[in-house]
């Protein structure tokens, strides 16, 4: 049975102005989607969205400048969505925002920032764009994946408000998918490990680079490119009956539990 593609599908990616996000943007760009990045740093924004369009010409790629953990600028962001394309068939909540600090040294006002922007930020654009992606989620399916991380699946140091905000984005992950999996809306998540950004190029030493190295099997970084193809895949048809799940895309190092560098350095 042939299969005649759907035209113009849309795609909303937050927190789409660098990184993984401008990436996933860009995937779903050379995938045949129109494409909404979602981003507080405007500046930044326009170089992503004037990046993307190339000479594919205009109208293929819109720029909203929101603050993902404002109810009013998200509802406003999605509503000239809406009003653009007419449909939303897959959502990234990319956002996020982190404070490397002990427990001890994480104020209040650095907790809440952090939970404002990754947890409650994913939950208002899930709720501002699944009306709209529920008008064609029955007959052509729907995708949101939630970007976690490994930190919010296994604890590490310096990591309290982020760690924990990215553990409640994957328990999120799995109350959306029983529900809104009834109405032809799948939710999944994905929990990158150390990737190649320029932010972690910032503030990663060489040290630590050697430690990650040292416990994660592939013994390398990911790239933007990776898990941008893992985001695709899930929103994707190709994923079909996939709900619910949470993808670490992490070359094995979640698998790998606690590493013993001189176990490793005997290994076949």
């Amino acid at each position: 049975m042939t299969t005649i593609p759907i035209p113009h599908r849309v795609a909303v990616v937050t927190g789409g102005a660098r990184g993984i996000g401008l990436a996933i943007g860009q995937w779903f760009l050379d995938h045949g989607y129109r494409v909404a990045l979602i981003d507080r740093d405007a500046a930044t924004l326009t170089a992503a969205v004037d990046k993307l369009q190339g000479e594919r010409g205009h109208g293929l790629v819109f720029g909203l400048h929101c603050n993902v953990a404002d109810p009013e600028e998200v509802n406003s962001a999605v509503g000239q969505i809406d009003a653009a394309f007419g449909r939303i068939d897959a959502l990234v909540n990319n956002a996020g925002i982190a404070v490397f600090k002990p427990i001890g040294e994480t104020s209040f006002d650095e907790w809440q920032n952090v939970m404002s922007v990754n947890l409650s930020g994913t939950f208002l654009c899930s709720q501002a764009c699944v009306p709209i992606m529920r008008r064609s989620s029955l007959q052509d399916g729907g995708g949101i994946v939630n970007i976690a991380s490994i930190s919010g699946l296994r604890a590490s140091t310096l990591r309290v408000a982020y760690g924990t905000s990215k553990a409640a984005i994957i328990h999120l992950t799995k109350q959306q998918a029983v529900e809104l999996g009834t109405v032809g809306i799948r939710v999944n998540a994905v929990a990158p490990g150390p990737v190649d950004t320029e932010m972690a190029k910032l503030v990663h030493s060489v040290a630590i680079r050697s430690d990650y190295h040292d416990v994660i099997p592939l013994n390398r970084y990911g790239t933007v490119e990776e898990i941008a193809a893992s985001v695709g895949f899930l929103c994707s048809p190709a994923a079909s009956y996939i709900n619910g799940q949470v993808i670490a895309v992490d070359g094995g190092f979640e698998s790998a539990g606690v590493g013993l560098p001189t176990l490793r350095k005997m290994k076949a």
